[in-house]
């Protein structure tokens, strides 16, 4: 019983984590219509500004307010990397899907790059609060705290975005553009807007994402964002595109299918496996769990 519990948990940490991601990847896809693969250097930003942050910003450090100070720092920065990727590289190419994916490609290896440059390639040990390398008992299961962290962390960021989606004008006006942009251009909203915020939030989470990861892991690296991002991209099509609620139910499917498959099955095998579910969405549901099907 205390395996199946920790199982469990930690599956759910690990799909709080791929939440935190794909939300924000989903929301830009849906709205703005653009497949960002620089998402992942959104959370690489994150995780080294609150690396840095706590080792620099007065007030920020490994524990109490100084770590949520060390936090908030690497939020801010990955918001304000996710706007000016967008003003600067990302609207000049909108209806221009091949453009979009060469520049969203190259500005995250790029990014990759410049983070080696400057700290090098070697992961870095993140600092962390005392009380989130300690365990807490389940229902007898000794569960790590930083995946409690995790899971409490996206619980509130999903109640955050629903609440903003579904009660703020600017809100109101994502969702419709997520269900016919047209339309709500023709009413003369201008949609651009809507997009730089999309981009903001997004890159807030990720890199919300890249710091509580670095409280999971341990461990910071410049690669840790493009191999979070292509789990991200497979529980945003299997959720469906647009669906912050949607991205939530694939974001568990895939956490825990990796978790026990990882643990009953061979190493590796969790991945196969999602990889399969992704593959039986496709084909039974293109639009995935919560996605609405292609009208004509």
């Amino acid at each position: 019983m205390s395996t199946i519990v920790l199982l469990t948990l930690t599956g759910l940490g690990l799909a709080a984590l791929y939440f935190l991601v794909a939300s924000g990847l989903s929301l830009v896809f849906g709205l703005a219509d653009v497949l960002n693969f620089a998402h992942g250097l959104f959370l690489s930003v994150g995780a080294y500004a609150t690396w840095w942050a706590a080792g620099n910003l007065p007030g920020a450090g490994p524990s109490g307010f100084g770590f949520v100070l060390a936090v908030a720092f690497g939020v801010a920065a990955g918001a304000v990397v996710g706007m000016a990727v967008e003003l600067v590289m990302i609207r000049p190419l909108y209806s221009r899907t091949i453009e979009q994916v060469l520049v969203t490609v190259g500005l995250s290896l790029a990014g990759v790059a410049l983070l080696q440059a400057t700290w090098g390639a070697d992961p870095r040990p993140f600092p962390r609060p005392d009380w989130t390398q300690r365990v807490t008992s389940v229902l007898g299961a000794k569960v790590p705290n930083s995946g409690i962290l995790l899971i409490l962390a996206a619980a509130l960021v999903l109640a955050a975005l629903l609440g903003f989606l579904r009660y703020t004008r600017y809100g109101l006006v994502i969702r419709a553009g997520v269900e016919n942009r047209e339309m709500v251009t023709a009413l003369g909203i201008d949609v651009r807007k809507a997009f730089t915020l999309v981009f903001a939030i997004g890159g807030a989470a990720a890199a919300l994402a890249g710091a509580l990861g670095g409280v999971y892991f341990g461990s910071v690296s410049p690669s840790q964002g493009g191999s979070l991002l292509i789990f991200a991209f497979i529980v945003v099509v299997i959720g469906g595109m647009g669906s912050v609620v949607g991205s939530a139910y694939a974001a568990v499917a895939v956490g825990l299918l990796q978790q026990f498959v990882n643990y009953y099955g061979t190493s590796g095998a969790g991945d196969i496996c999602v990889v399969a579910l992704l593959a039986i969405v496709l084909l039974l549901r293109p639009q995935g769990i919560a996605g609405r099907a292609a009208t004509t």
